[in-house]
């Protein structure tokens, strides 16, 4: 899983937010297929999916999606459900 940021700032801060809810993230540059303003992405594992829509809603982390690599592409997930 990987969330798309449009700014820095709301990059670091969700990187700071989701390390102190004990979700195994990694930062990683944007992969070239996502648009956002932001050359900073956050990975994290499928398991913690649910903590971490719950860290972004929550705190109001401003992100442009999550998404969810399937082969080559990648797939936004629903912050909804």
């Amino acid at each position: 899983m990987l969330i798309a940021f449009d700014s820095t700032q709301q990059a670091l801060r969700a990187e700071m937010l989701l390390e102190y809810a004990d979700i195994e993230i990694d930062i990683r540059p944007t992969p070239k297929q996502i648009t956002a303003g932001c050359a900073l992405s956050i990975e994290f594992p499928d398991e913690s999916l649910e903590a971490a829509k719950a860290v972004i809603v929550q705190e109001r982390v401003e992100i442009r999606g999550i998404f969810r690599q399937v082969d080559e592409r990648y797939e936004p997930v629903d912050l909804q459900g």
